[in-house]
């Protein structure tokens, strides 16, 4: 996610180190580098000149602040200013006092409208809100069927078009009638897309809008679709009024332009966004996060957070004394790697470690992503003891492991080798006391 402009700014802030203090032709070169990154990352010219003039005014004639050198300092001041530029602060779902909370999904075909609401569902549903999914893109027949899958997968209930609805707007009776009937909390309905935005989707939309009277409209934008995103956002906006909005294909968007953009220009907020395939990938959106990743200081808050919900607090302190004996097994190793999994992809994982963002450029996560597999094969093919006590593991059962997780003897070996060195530096650490000082915070 953003490598492109994370790299080029990481770039930046690199050859500001050992430069000492910031002069006002420093800080012109460096907001000059900055400009031209974010027009590389297809970010709007006047979001642009919004940002560096908002950084222009942070640095020139400002005093260096006590603690930090002038690289620290610009990269306090790009951040500060990315968090503004993306929204200050975190925007949530506005419910209606008195249920249900309607939600327009509105967007353009591709866009990955139809996968969102179930998304959205799945989010509600885990808030034990009663939810009910209504299908009403009847210009995309296969996108009636795709919801009706995807609310099976779920556990919601979608609201089908009867056969022969010809208008959209046929479905209201019945859905009012089914949310009374169903008491429901949260209707979220998938409204119709095209190709591009027309007169006879505008026309479409509003009508639903007027029966309807959603208290949310979302619009689903492809991050990847740069400055065309920003066209069809201020017509829908325009056109419908857009409350918020939600970013699909985050975690393939290498540039960032569309993301910098809409919220500026329509001033309107990111609410969601879509970082994967699976329907368990919609993530809040946090603006001061979003810019710590931006600019390579990773997401620690939102990986401690996944993490607590993959790990309980009673299982990390019993693993956390196991490593302090030096007792973790290969159980208690295969149980991290099967828990990072959870958490996120490696690719997802490096986004969220302070400079870590950088070395994905120069590393195959698919090469990575096998390597775990296999590793997790060697350890499914060792017996309850082998797991719980590695040093049994002699030449002839390393040859049985190897035959039985299809992988090599070598293999075998080097994942004992890495096992062993986890071991050691996981139990150094943990006898590794002192603060990190607000230098140390810094990647350069």
């Amino acid at each position: 996610m953003f490598e492109s402009l994370t790299g080029r700014l990481e770039g930046i802030f690199k050859k500001l180190t050992g430069r000492g203090g910031l002069t006002e032709q420093l800080v012109g070169e460096t907001l000059e580098e900055i400009r031209v990154a974010l027009l590389e990352a297809d970010v709007s010219l006047d979001v642009v000149k919004s940002f560096t003039e908002g950084l222009s005014a942070r640095l020139v004639g400002q005093a260096q602040k006590s603690g930090l050198t002038g690289a620290q300092q610009v990269i306090a001041e790009v951040y500060q200013e990315m968090v503004h530029i993306l929204g200050d602060h975190r925007a949530t779902i506005a419910l209606a006092s008195k249920p249900p909370t309607i939600i327009f999904m509105m967007g353009l075909q591709g866009s990955g409208k139809t996968t969102t609401a179930a998304k959205l569902a799945l989010h509600f549903k885990g808030q034990n809100r009663r939810v009910l999914l209504v299908a009403s893109d009847l210009a995309r027949l296969a996108a009636i069927d795709q919801l009706k899958v995807l609310g099976e997968q779920i556990g919601v209930p979608v609201l089908l078009p009867p056969d022969g609805t010809t208008r959209p707007s046929d479905l209201y009776p019945l859905v009012k009638r089914r949310v009374i009937e169903g008491m429901y909390e949260v209707v979220i309905v998938d409204t119709a897309g095209r190709l591009t935005v027309d007169s006879a989707l505008m026309g479409e939309l509003k009508e639903l809008r007027r029966l309807y009277s959603p208290k949310e409209c979302l619009l689903v934008v492809d991050a990847m679709q740069g400055q065309e995103a920003v066209g069809v956002a201020k017509t829908f906006d325009a056109e419908i009024g857009v409350d918020g909005v939600v970013f699909t294909k985050l975690d393939g968007d290498t540039r960032g332009g569309a993301v910098l953009s809409i919220r500026q220009v329509l001033k309107k907020p990111i609410k969601f966004v879509g970082m994967g395939e699976k329907l368990d990938r919609l993530e809040a959106f946090f603006p001061d996060r979003m810019a710590s990743r931006i600019i390579g200081m990773g997401d620690i808050q939102t990986l401690l957070e996944k993490a607590k919900n993959v790990v309980s607090q009673d299982e990390a302190e019993a693993l956390a004394r196991k490593m302090g004996k030096n007792k973790m097994d290969l159980d208690d190793f295969l149980q991290q790697i099967q828990s990072m999994k959870k958490i996120g992809s490696i690719d997802d994982l490096m986004g969220m470690i302070p400079g870590a963002a950088s070395l994905k450029a120069k590393i195959d996560m698919g090469v990575m992503e096998a390597e775990l597999k296999r590793v997790e094969a060697m350890i499914f093919s060792m017996t309850k003891k082998e797991r719980a006590n590695p040093d049994l593991i002699d030449g002839n059962r390393r040859k049985r492991i190897a035959q039985g997780s299809g992988t090599s003897v070598q293999q075998v070996n080097q994942l004992l080798r890495q096992f062993d060195q986890a071991r050691r530096m996981m139990k150094t650490a943990l006898k590794t006391k002192g603060s990190r000082s607000l230098r140390s915070m810094f990647p350069f």
